[in-house]
């Protein structure tokens, strides 16, 4: 049997780290999947989001805990796991599903992705339209290399 799930989204929050008593930590992230749908009878078009609670351990809980923040694209590879309970205070029967992560990773690209630069020196390095390190091209035909 096969229980995998790979999504790649955006956080929509900032991550809830805790350090449980017995001294791991874990982590917990919401993320936002858009599915755009086009309609080709009426021309429409339409967007589908679908959140996810994406749960991290050990390491990962202390990556997500120095790294990852709300509005950074990422992806994540793992497992759905549901789980129940009951609610002590109501009695309600509870349920959640969640992606259990077994690898993520910060993704370079995003609306609202930082990535390596911070605001500041991201500002400085769009003076005169040209990120930091990336070079200018030339608009001489002779100089492209094929």
């Amino acid at each position: 049997m096969v229980n995998k799930v790979i999504l790649i989204g955006y956080v929509g929050a900032e991550p809830e780290v805790r350090a449980l008593e017995t001294g791991n930590k874990m982590a917990k992230l919401r993320v936002a999947t858009t599915e755009r749908i086009y309609n080709a009878a009426t021309g429409e078009k339409r967007e589908h989001t679908d959140w996810h609670t994406v749960v991290l351990w050990r390491g990962q809980a202390d990556f997500a805990e120095r790294y990852i923040r709300k509005g950074a694209q990422i992806y994540v590879e793992g497992k759905i796991r549901s789980r129940e309970w009951m609610e002590e205070a109501t009695g309600n029967k509870r349920y959640a599903v969640e992606i259990l992560s077994e690898e993520v990773r910060l993704l370079g690209g995003g609306r609202r992705n930082e990535g390596a630069l911070g605001d500041d020196r991201r500002q400085e390095a769009r003076k005169g339209g040209v990120e930091e390190g990336v070079p200018e091209l030339s608009k001489d035909a002779s100089d492209l290399p094929f």
